[in-house]
């Protein structure tokens, strides 16, 4: 095992990692997972052979650990992100200067791939603080030159944020949405795990951008109604005016965890659709054929309808 490769997953711990470190240990990586709490994610090992997972204490205030790690990495990932700020994290920490610091230190251990996880819609033009960190985010890891950047749209699995909170809110008779026709590409959270692994395998691709959305363009609207369909309940999906939603959005935001949508999410929603631009590479360049999102949330959402697992549907 001394002789596998070795990738440092920072994130690694979080929602698209485990399937990440699955894909990784399948392929013979050994994975050093960095994170803040590394008494609470003991199941990673359970994923791989002894020894091939490796959990270290993760603290934006001390990288010497992740500095070592780095410095025996073959290949970086960092995964890193988050869909709100709050008092202890802001856009700019985990977005900008994280990879910024991941990036220096790839050049300073001579890395031989960092692959930057970033998100559809990032861009320096954007109203969002989200959006505008991400891009932002970009530039610094692409300081080092053997830098991948990734850009996913909304990433579906069975711990999404997603699907999983619009089947929670069919407890409502209504269920109100800012944008109703906003378009998403949605993307199996496998998939995701699958491109990065083929992304660090392909040759030549340094300093590229992987814009990559499933087989599928969808409609907010639609994508909750397939929900709804999934398990089982009728409700009424109607549109919710934007300048009401910035307004609930504002109040809401002053919540320690916003229930549904901040402020920034709705500049999200104004702007342009979460979909693949045709300007950068894509999950087709990768040689990955996107599963159906759709089919697959079927798998995990039939808890949600009134009889469980075995209610007709």
């Amino acid at each position: 095992m001394n002789n596998y490769p070795i990738a440092t997953i920072l994130g690694g711990g979080g929602f698209i990692g485990r399937y990440l470190v699955r894909n990784l240990t399948k392929r013979n990586f050994r994975c050093i997972i960095p994170t803040r709490n590394p008494f609470t994610k003991g199941y990673l090992k359970t994923q791989a052979q002894a020894g091939a997972i490796e959990i270290i204490n993760f603290s934006t205030k001390n990288f010497d650990e992740i500095k070592n790690a780095i410095s025996n990495s073959d290949v970086v990932i960092n995964l890193c992100g988050i869909l709100y700020e709050s008092r202890k994290q802001k856009f700019n920490t985990i977005h900008v200067d994280l990879p910024e610091t991941i990036s220096k230190l790839c050049t300073q251990a001579n890395v031989k791939k960092f692959i930057h996880v970033s998100a559809i819609g990032a861009s320096k033009e954007s109203k969002s603080k989200y959006q505008q960190s991400k891009f932002l985010g970009e530039e610094k890891a692409l300081n080092f030159k053997n830098t991948v950047v990734i850009r996913p749209s909304v990433v579906c699995g069975s711990e999404d944020n997603f699907t999983n909170l619009f089947a929670k809110l069919s407890f409502s008779p209504i269920i109100p949405l800012v944008n109703m026709n906003y378009k998403f590409q949605p993307i199996f959270v496998n998939d995701v795990a699958r491109g990065i692994l083929k992304a660090i395998e392909a040759k030549n691709n340094e300093g590229k951008i992987y814009e990559i959305g499933g087989e599928k363009i969808i409609s907010f609207q639609d994508m909750v109604k397939s929900i709804l369909r999934i398990i089982g309940k009728k409700r009424l999906v109607v549109e919710m005016p934007m300048t009401l939603a910035k307004i609930q959005s504002t109040l809401l935001g002053l919540l320690p965890i916003p229930p549904i949508l901040t402020k920034d999410q709705c500049l999200i929603l104004s702007e342009k659709d979460n979909i693949v631009s045709g300007d950068h590479s894509t999950i087709q360049d990768l040689n990955i054929k996107p599963t159906d999102v759709e089919k697959e949330m079927e798998k995990w959402l039939w808890r949600y309808r009134s009889g469980g697992e075995f209610a007709k549907v």
